[in-house]
C-alpha cells in the first residue's frame, strides 16, 4: 500500500494524535519532546519539553495533552545500512521515574500521578480515554541488566484524585484502545505479540479478558513483537508491529489478520485524522519520520475527546 513520508528528522517518534485545527501531535521519546506537525508542509514545532521519555499521548476532556511519560531510556546506536538509527534500550541513570504527565498546547507540564497506592509507576506507555472522561494507561515498566518490572493496566481519572490499578500481571503491556460501543478494552502486550480483549462491565471494571490474536512474525526470523494501536470505525485493531515492521489490522473477531508493511523494523504507533478520519498517520521510530497512508481502507473510529 502506499504512503507518503509528512514529517523527517524526528527523534523516535511515537504518540501521534490530531489535534483541532488538524494539526498531528506526536512525541519525541529520544529528545524528551512533545511536537506538532503540519501535515501538509511537514513543519515541526515543540509544544513542550517533558524530559524523561514521553510516550503515549492523548487528549483529554479539557483540551491538554496526556502523556503516558516512561522515565526515559539509554539510547543504543546502531549501523543500519550506513546509517546510524538509535534504538531504545534499558533504564537509564538519568531516570525520572514513570508518571502520567499533563501539557497544554501552551507548553506547561505538570505531572498528574506517579505512583498508585504507594507502588510507584514504572514506564507508563499508551493511554485512552473512555465516554466518561477517565482514561486507562499500560504500564511498560523498565529493563534492567539483570531483571525487568512485572506491571499492569490501571484506570484514572485526569484531575489526579482516582487511580486504580485493574489488571495485574501483564507481560509488558504497550498499547491500549477501546472498541466502537467502548465496552471492550484491547491491549497489546510486545514480548509475547498477543492483543488481548479486556470485557468491561462498567468504567474501569473489568469482566473478563481473552486473547482476540497472536501476530506472527515475518521471513527470515519469523517474530514479531507489539507496539501502540489505534481502532477503525469497524472495531478492527491496528497494532504497531515491531521487528516485522508495519501496521496489522486485526477483525473484532480475530479471524482476520492483515499486515501492511512499513519500512522501519520499530514502527511504533498510529492514528486516523483527516477529513472524516480518512487518513491514518504512522510513526516510523528508527528512521525518524511520520508517513501518511491516504488509501487507508478503512475509516477510522472517533475517538471520545
Amino acid at each position: 500500500m502506499d504512503y507518503r513520508v509528512v514529517a523527517t528528522s524526528l527523534a523516535f517518534p511515537e504518540g501521534p494524535l490530531e489535534l483541532p485545527g488538524g494539526d498531528i501531535a506526536l512525541v519525541e521519546i529520544r529528545a524528551g519532546d512533545v511536537s506538532r506537525i503540519n501535515p501538509a508542509t511537514g513543519a515541526k514545532t515543540v509544544i513542550a519539553h517533558t524530559g524523561g521519555g514521553p510516550n503515549g499521548a492523548a487528549l483529554g476532556p479539557d483540551g491538554a495533552i496526556y502523556v503516558a511519560q516512561n522515565g526515559g531510556f539509554s539510547w543504543v546506536p546502531r549501523d543500519v545500512g550506513g546509517e546510524t538509527r538509535y534504538f531504545p534500550g534499558e533504564q537509564p541513570e538519568d531516570y525520572i521515574g514513570g508518571q502520567i504527565q499533563r501539557v497544554t498546547l501552551s507548553g506547561e507540564v505538570s505531572t498528574i500521578y506517579s505512583e498508585c497506592n504507594g507502588e510507584p509507576l514504572k514506564g507508563p506507555n499508551d493511554l485512552v480515554f473512555d465516554a466518561e472522561g477517565n482514561f486507562y494507561f499500560t504500564d511498560h515498566g523498565k529493563n534492567r541488566p539483570r531483571s525487568r518490572d512485572r506491571t499492569g493496566i490501571y484506570y484514572a481519572s485526569p484531575d489526579g484524585k482516582m487511580i486504580k490499578e485493574i489488571i495485574f500481571p501483564m507481560e509488558a503491556p504497550n498499547g491500549i484502545g477501546l472498541s466502537p460501543d467502548g465496552k471492550t478494552l484491547y491491549i497489546a502486550e510486545t514480548p509475547t505479540a498477543r492483543v488481548w480483549a479486556v470485557s468491561l462491565s462498567g468504567p474501569g471494571q473489568v469482566a473478563g479478558r481473552r486473547v482476540l490474536a497472536t501476530v506472527p512474525g515475518g521471513p527470515p526470523n519469523n517474530l514479531a513483537m507489539l507496539d501502540s494501536l489505534c481502532v477503525d470505525a469497524e472495531g478492527n485493531v491496528l497494532v504497531a508491529t515491531l521487528v516485522h515492521g508495519g501496521i496489522t489490522s486485526i477483525s473484532p473477531d480475530g479471524a482476520r489478520l492483515t499486515h501492511t508493511p512499513v519500512p522501519d523494523r520499530l514502527t511504533t504507533n498510529c492514528c486516523f485524522a483527516g477529513p472524516g478520519l480518512g487518513t491514518l498517520y504512522v510513526t516510523a521510530s528508527t528512521t525518524g519520520q511520520l508517513v501518511a497512508f491516504d488509501n487507508w481502507p478503512t475509516k477510522g473510529l472517533k475517538l471520545n475527546f
